[in-house]
């Protein structure tokens, strides 16, 4: 067993998990501790906690100490420096009209990075700016491209229900969403009402996604057949989910219709994952050929499919059984073998010569 303590360095953010080494730590205590950016000042969510070996993210960095009032004072200075850098960065993107939309400046606590967010369309070549700043800035430079999403994690606002945004209050990370969660919820797909701030579809659609996909189970469609507990037929005209209730038009005595709104306990139907599916027709079979003399006797077409299955192709020699024959090479063409004869008449020609003039040179 070891000893873990969960934090956190922004109001939204993954919690990471440290070793509390000697110290008394509480929840909601501000602690300085060593991560991959470096040296960073974060508060306590999770009171120090026994958890097995195994389950442990390894590696496990220490606490570094307890933060103190001059912690304090310097992380409430370094969010000065993060507005004054934004603007710096803003003026800078306008000098070199790069096609940016700057989203934050954001300090690590020890000062040695200064990170910079923004979104974009497409790939941004901003290595002349990273000199600029870094020329201004004394210190390490990094700039981050982030998507919609994230642009409205980082800068917040409010939604159309009226609160602050999920994405920037309490998660940590963004789930998929699609648009069969707005259906299955029975919500209107127009897309002004079933997107977010970002232009994304709202997270919140996954919050009761589930609930809906379990109530929804025994409950029928639209449009399906239903008894009613007289014994009356109607057909189902709309759901509610939630209530487990049903709007179905009955049919009544006098030819008459009549809207009604039934449990679902109350009516009888045939559920979807119940329903017959719907059979090919069956293929009708033709009718045997007589024989040309009337005599012989006509052969049924099983007969006859077992005589075609029977007949197997014969196998050359050469070739296992079960396996293509071998393919032959083709034959060589009649231009080939002229061109062959050709250069073989010259090369005859040209060793005559050479004998020739071998046998003048002798004499």
């Amino acid at each position: 067993m070891g000893k873990i303590v969960g934090v956190k360095f922004k109001n939204v953010s993954k919690i990471y998990f440290f070793d509390p080494m000697h110290f008394e730590i509480h929840y909601d205590d501000r602690v300085i501790v060593e991560t991959a950016r470096g040296i960073e000042y974060g508060y306590v969510v999770i009171s120090p906690m026994e958890m097995d070996e195994e389950k442990i993210p390894k590696p496990l960095k220490p606490v570094i100490r307890m933060a103190t009032e001059a912690d304090r004072e310097r992380e409430a200075e370094n969010r000065r420096k993060e507005r004054e850098a934004y603007w710096i960065c803003k003026s800078k993107i306008a000098e070199r009209n790069l096609e940016m939309k700057l989203i934050k400046a954001e300090y690590t606590f020890d000062n040695s990075k200064v990170l910079f967010y923004f979104t974009a369309d497409g790939r941004i070549d901003f290595r002349d700016l990273v000199k600029d700043l870094a020329g201004i800035f004394k210190t390490r430079i990094e700039l981050r491209q982030v998507g919609v999403r994230d642009e409205t994690k980082l800068l917040g606002g409010m939604g159309i229900c009226g609160r602050p945004l999920c994405c920037h209050t309490f998660l940590t990370e963004f789930a998929p969403v699609s648009i069969k969660m707005a259906k299955e919820q029975n919500l209107s797909l127009n897309p002004a009402k079933i997107s977010g701030s970002c232009g994304r579809l709202m997270c919140c659609l996954k919050n009761e996604a589930d609930t809906y996909a379990y109530l929804s189970r025994g409950l029928p469609g639209k449009g399906d057949q239903m008894t009613a507990p007289d014994g009356r037929r109607g057909e189902v005209q709309s759901v509610d989910i939630l209530r487990q209730c049903v709007k179905c038009i009955v049919e009544m005595d006098n030819d008459e219709r009549e809207l009604k709104e039934y449990h679902i306990d109350e009516i009888s139907f045939i559920p979807h994952s119940k329903k017959p599916k719907c059979k090919e027709p069956a293929r009708t079979e033709k009718a045997p050929k007589k024989a040309a003399d009337g005599k012989g006797k006509a052969e049924s077409p099983e007969k006859k499919g077992n005589e075609k299955r029977a007949e197997k192709p014969p196998v050359p020699e050469g070739a296992e059984e079960g396996r293509a024959p071998r393919p032959k090479r083709p034959r060589r063409r009649k231009a080939d073998a002229q061109k062959n004869e050709a250069q073989k008449t010259d090369a005859q020609k040209t060793d005559a010569r050479k004998n020739e003039t071998n046998k003048k040179g002798n004499s």
